[in-house]
């Protein structure tokens, strides 16, 4: 499986990670700071995916000129609570470290902070195995704007086209591979929503993408 000359760009919550019930206690925490009830973590997931200062406009759609605060507080506390219960999904670690192993060029996209991002990728010891990691906040636009997966073709020395992949769970990422060129794999156990974004392939694990990479 040597692919030298090819590319996989990761998103990460709903892809590699599920940090749904950290995400959720930061906006909680942020809400009752504000005197506000709390939202049940379902909830929570469906506003994850197109960065933090909108996952906090849809749990408060009422703040009005208190969001700024609210976004400020929200990044405070989720950065105290960034891997509580933030888990990989399973066989992430396994899929990531075999496909370095196996000269793919790996990179993540993702709208969540850079800071937040890196330190994640850090925890669970994965980050030396990306070219590349792209976070919210880096200067370049979010998915699903393409020019971020772009970023991470150049460095990586790789030209875009349907031999390089970017695999997600949510329209951003099927959007931003689209509009990038590359083959796109929809990843059906996370929890974002592919809307009406066609894709390559669909898997109810990582290590049925690395088997399908295996087979090609």
């Amino acid at each position: 499986m040597q692919h030298e000359a090819n590319a996989i760009i990761f998103d990460l919550d709903g892809t590699l990670i599920d940090s749904r019930a950290d995400l959720t206690t930061a906006v909680n925490l942020t809400r009752r700071g504000f005197g506000l009830e709390p939202l049940p973590l379902e909830t929570v997931a469906k506003f994850v995916g197109e960065g933090l200062r909108n996952l906090i406009s849809r749990a408060w759609p009422d703040a009005g000129d208190r969001l700024d605060a609210a976004v400020e507080q929200a990044r405070r506390h989720y950065g105290q609570h960034l891997l509580d219960e933030t888990v990989l999904y399973p066989g992430v670690e396994t899929a990531v470290r075999g496909l370095h192993a196996a000269g793919w060029k790996l990179g993540v996209v993702t709208n969540k902070p850079q800071e937040f991002s890196d330190e994640i990728l850090r925890g669970f010891g994965l980050h030396g195995c990306f070219s590349m990691v792209i976070g919210g906040g880096s200067g370049l636009p979010m998915k699903p704007d393409p020019a971020p997966l772009l970023a991470v073709l150049e460095r990586c020395g790789v030209k875009a086209s349907p031999d390089s992949w970017m695999a997600g769970d949510h329209f951003t990422d099927l959007e931003a591979g689209r509009r990038a060129g590359l083959s796109r794999c929809y990843c059906r156990f996370g929890f974002g929503d592919p809307r009406d974004e066609a894709y390559d392939l669909a898997v109810d694990s990582l290590p049925e993408f690395v088997e399908h990479l295996q087979t090609r």
